[in-house]
């Protein structure tokens, strides 16, 4: 495929998976809902164990959507400036000039994010929102492909801090990254026994689409097609969340607009123009899995989030 040639966004999607499949293997859902994120203008978090390839999958489809990468190691330590940058003295020029921060990059891995206190974190809040940052009282624009992708584990909380539902309202998306299938993790071993390594791919691999193409198929996501019973099911379903009795707190009217953004975004990738029950249902754990608290009692007892909003989808009569 051409990169900067014209492509409808199904086959688009296929390049960009097919690629993807070159380096990384059996994370297929997970990396359809990153290209989802992106065709949103969204962010996302992706919660998984070590070594399930997070930061390889957030290189490899920088590197095939032609977009920088920068990856941020978040510690206990990390102080804002060492994100957004900070303004130096030029004794040349006799002037500040500012030293910019990695935030200044189109895909920004933000690694192990819960490691830092909340004043680091609320570094990225005006970047994800308004694609902007402050610095000494200055605006700096970001680019129109600025995303950021957020990791964390899911089973260490020594030494983290929970992120503020302020914060996590932001993530368009909160996806996960299991473990890959057996056959899947027999072909990674077999080629790292033949000497492959497979992190090494991603400087080798070229690019699939340009960004005006990417832009393109964020046009179509934004051109597809809902009718309105599906807007209406969309906010029901954010409403059942409210009055679950396992949920302590329910989604905001933020969820039900990145619930529908999703659900378009999904569409094009599928082929249609149109939005169905399912782009919706299978959004909507991504989407609204973070932005729900559970009772206390319902965690006692085991339930999680993604059981909670099955409850929910089964609650809320589908549209015909």
């Amino acid at each position: 495929m051409e990169a900067g040639s014209p492509v409808p966004p199904g086959a688009a999607y296929r390049a960009l998976a097919g690629e993807i499949a070159k380096v990384i293997r059996g994370q297929e859902t997970v990396v359809e809902q990153m290209i989802v994120t992106v065709l949103c203008k969204g962010h996302a978090l992706l919660e998984g164990v070590p070594g399930t390839a997070k930061t390889l999958m957030v290189r490899t489809l920088a590197r095939l959507v032609s977009a920088t990468f920068r990856r941020i190691q978040f510690t206990p330590d990390l102080m804002p400036s060492d994100i957004l940058g900070t303004n130096v003295f030029d004794l040349q020029h006799n002037a500040f000039r500012l030293r910019k921060g990695p935030i200044f990059t189109d895909l920004l891995l933000a690694d192990e994010i819960n490691r830092t206190p909340a004043k680091t974190q609320a570094a990225l809040l005006e970047a994800m929102q308004e694609r902007q940052v402050t610095i000494d009282g200055q605006t700096e624009s970001l680019g129109d492909l600025f995303t950021v992708f957020a990791t964390q584990n899911p089973i260490e909380y020594e030494g983290t801090y929970r992120l503020p539902e302020a914060q996590l309202d932001r993530f368009l998306m909160k996806i996960q990254v299991g473990y890959p299938t057996a056959e899947d993790e027999d072909h990674i071993l077999q080629a790292y026994n033949a000497g492959q390594e497979l992190h090494e791919l991603t400087g080798k691999i070229e690019p699939v689409i340009k960004p005006e193409n990417l832009r393109r198929m964020r046009e179509a996501a934004v051109r597809t097609k809902v009718e309105p019973d599906l807007l209406k099911y969309i906010r029901e379903i954010v409403w059942a969340t409210r009055s679950n009795d396992a949920i302590l707190v329910g989604c905001g009217p933020r969820a039900s607009i990145h619930l529908l953004y999703a659900a378009k975004a999904l569409a094009p990738l599928r082929e249609r123009d149109f939005v169905t029950p399912d782009d919706i249902q299978e959004m909507a754990f991504p989407v609204l899995r973070h932005r729900i608290v559970l009772q206390p009692e319902a965690e006692v007892e085991g339930l999680t989030a993604d059981e909670s909003l099955r409850q929910v989808l089964k609650a809320v009569k589908v549209p015909r």
